[in-house]
């Protein structure tokens, strides 16, 4: 089953949009696991088993485990969803993007060594750059497109012809690059307004959408700009706000109500 079909599936099944970011810093995560021998994958562990009815994916960011050399644990991470609860697909989150032949050992990296579902890459080099990505058609490819953090304004919305840089990469996605049906573009809940203006424009094409929680995306106002007419259409991440809390599951199962209010 394609990620686009597995997405789909548990939004309407589980009737969740939620995406919980597993994001562990080895100097955050409880005493109890650093001992172990792979602790990143051991807190994960705990973390997917305490939220996986609540969420529609998991998105691991690769950065926390190649920054201190844990890249085993993001294997067994992804391998232990896969095979204990199928279905909940994985999105990489590795903001990848390069010219021919590194593009295709990226999605090498991604799809064979990891085994995720999805992977995030950074479209501003072109569309050349992102075809070894696209051509995987049972994956996604999750496309930079309006990012959450406040510097996004410095590029991203720059005026090129009269609209900002990001509806052209919007554009671009839904009318020249999406043949497969596979693409999902970011946009971040901290610009509801510029979400409302790229739905708008791309149809019912899918967001993955950061920002809620630690970064301070309203939920209510990122739901009503961002859903399709069905009420779906968003993976809406939260990984601080879930992964540290006292208790994970009733934080995500929290969100994940707050949600659906607005859908």
């Amino acid at each position: 089953m394609s990620f686009m079909e597995q997405i789909k599936k548990r939004w309407i099944s589980n009737n969740t949009l939620l995406c919980v970011g597993l994001d562990p810093d080895l100097d955050k995560i409880p005493s109890r696991f650093r001992e172990m021998e792979f602790p990143l994958y051991e807190f994960n562990k705990y973390i997917i088993d305490a939220t996986y009815q609540y969420v529609c994916c998991y998105k691991p960011q690769i950065a926390y485990y190649n920054g201190v050399g844990k890249e085993r644990d993001l294997e067994l991470t992804i391998d232990y969803i896969h095979s204990t609860y199928p279905g909940i697909p994985v999105i990489l989150d590795a903001k990848r993007g390069d010219i021919g032949s590194t593009a295709e050992m990226y999605v090498k990296e991604a799809f064979s060594r990891y085994k995720a579902d999805s992977v995030t890459v950074n479209p501003y080099m072109g569309g050349d750059t992102l075809q070894p990505f696209l051509d995987q058609k049972d994956k996604a490819t999750i496309l930079l497109c309006r990012t959450s953090n406040p510097g996004a304004v410095d590029l991203q919305n720059l005026l090129i012809e009269g609209k900002p840089l990001y509806l052209h990469v919007a554009q671009k996605a839904a009318n020249e690059w999406n043949k497969n049906n596979n693409i999902i573009l970011v946009v971040g809940a901290t610009y509801p307004d510029e979400l409302k203006e790229i739905r708008e424009v791309i149809g019912d094409m899918p967001f993955l959408t950061p920002g809620i929680g630690a970064q301070g995306g309203d939920v209510e106002k990122a739901v009503k700009a961002g859903t399709t007419p069905d009420g779906n259409g968003m993976i809406i991440n939260s990984s601080r706000g879930i992964i540290y809390a006292s208790n994970p599951g009733e934080a995500a199962k929290s969100l994940r109500d707050e949600i659906n209010l607005y859908r």
